[in-house]
């Protein structure tokens, strides 16, 4: 008899092992990153252009690599065509990710006195999603860039 009660108490914790990391994880998956930082792509467009429309342009230098493989470090470049004139400049780069839990990933601010819209850096990035580059230029219009990165393992989160 204890041969069996032993063998059944095997089976069942076996079981429940199956179970409870099944239920850990969907428990995990559901959870939405919330937070002081947390802010969608739509919340953080708004933020920035209000109601102007972004304007897709060839001016938009863009450079990120199309497979990250390690998502805490992707290098990005950004150039902006400009003559940087006191009339005519580039006031800010605005660099979203459109999957994070963060969308924002870097605000530059410019002025004319910096003589090129020119910035490089590394965003990290959760998982294989868009990034989106917005040039907000001196007369009030929005300009922008993007591209898909391939996350190969995981950023962030």
């Amino acid at each position: 008899m204890q041969r069996r009660a032993f063998i059944k108490g095997f089976g069942a914790a076996l079981a429940a092992s199956a179970v409870v990391p099944a239920t850990v994880f969907a428990a995990e998956a559901k959870k939405q990153p919330a937070g002081p930082n947390a802010m969608s792509y739509e919340t953080a467009l708004q933020a920035i252009t209000g109601d102007k429309p972004l304007t897709p342009s060839p001016k938009v230098e863009f450079k990120a690599p199309e497979i990250a493989e390690n998502g805490a470090v992707v290098p990005i470049k950004v150039t902006v065509e400009s003559p940087m004139t006191e009339n005519d400049y580039v006031k800010a780069i605005h660099i979203l990710a459109t999957k994070n839990s963060n969308a924002r990933c870097a605000n530059i601010f410019l002025t004319p006195m910096n003589g090129k819209a020119h910035f490089g850096t590394r965003i990290k990035l959760g998982g294989t999603q868009e990034v989106v580059v917005i040039a907000e230029m001196s007369d009030g219009s929005f300009l922008s860039a993007s591209q898909n990165v391939k996350v190969t393992i995981g950023g962030c989160g």
